[in-house]
């Protein structure tokens, strides 16, 4: 595996409005040192202050990992939306897709998809409002339709939500549908793998699960959860990175970004995490994968 000289990880927000909370992002210098919060500007990030800083003002030769699902379920059917007739191919059409429809919906969110006639079918909006196509007649489908590489971190005992639940803390497909809006703005300026090769050179993007990164800590003799720089520490010393130099509480946005940019240093020239056992090809251009889940 190729190396990056800095490790950049976002903690993305779907939620409604321009400026987020939610959204943090820090990175790790390959040489070594604590990982360091990007300092956001005076309101907070922004969904398109990210997509700005990813396009134009990110260091040559980053492995960008960000905290959502680069795409929805293909695999288990052979569709994304079986049923209606505008559902994509594969991961880049399925990305245009969104854009387009969302395209008079401000700060990248993604309401108008969810409220799109067909597109909702297929969405838990609210324990009341289910679509008549989140449930496929297979009995597994309860939970909603899950990616390969959301499968591949259940056998990990990571505990992913369905990109088609939006229904609770845990969710996470809202921050994915709006991420998907960014990815393809991207286009041309950042690959995202394994939808595209890795370069030889520059920069790449990857689907992280900070829930991984600390379950991996974990094991080493962390917590799952940081809310205090002690804690967060203790993890980053079982990664291997040397400590924050801070004391208190943390929100666990910025716990998230730092321990997995640490994380990311740690782990990205393992050969495993390139080469997951049930990814192929097919998986690659339609689903994509989680960077880390084997």
């Amino acid at each position: 595996m190729r190396d990056f000289d800095h490790f950049l990880a976002i903690d993305w927000s779907g939620a409604k409005g321009e400026r987020h909370k939610g959204i943090a992002l820090a990175i790790a210098d390959a040489k070594g040192g604590p990982p360091v919060l990007v300092e956001p500007p005076h309101r907070g990030w922004s969904r398109v202050d990210v997509l700005e800083i990813l396009k134009n003002d990110i260091p040559r030769s980053t492995l960008i990992g960000i905290d959502l699902g680069i795409s929805l379920p293909f695999e288990d059917v052979g569709a994304y939306f079986p049923g209606w007739d505008r559902s994509p191919k594969h991961a880049n059409a399925l990305w245009a897709l969104i854009d387009e429809i969302c395209a008079d919906d401000p700060h990248l969110g993604a309401h108008s998809f969810l409220a799109h006639p067909e597109a909702a079918r297929y969405f838990r909006h609210s324990k009341e409002d289910v679509g008549d196509r989140f449930h496929l007649d297979d009995a597994i489908t309860r939970e909603g339709r899950f990616r390969q590489a959301e499968t591949a971190q259940r056998a990990q005992k990571c505990r992913p939500v369905s990109n088609f639940n939006l229904v609770g803390a845990a969710q996470v497909g809202k921050s994915s549908l709006t991420g998907m809006r960014m990815l393809h703005q991207l286009k041309g300026h950042l690959p995202v793998w394994p939808v595209q090769p890795i370069p030889k050179i520059g920069s790449l993007l990857v689907e992280i699960y900070t829930g991984l990164a600390s379950k991996e800590a974990a094991d080493l003799g962390a917590r799952t959860k940081f809310l205090t720089y002690a804690d967060l520490n203790a993890a980053l010393e079982a990664l291997g990175s040397p400590p924050v130099p801070d004391t208190g509480e943390v929100d666990d946005h910025s716990s998230d970004a730092l321990l997995t940019a640490a994380w990311l240093r740690k782990v990205h020239k393992e050969p495993k995490r390139w080469e997951p056992r049930t990814l192929t090809a097919e998986i690659a251009r339609t689903e994509g994968w989680t960077f880390g889940a084997l």
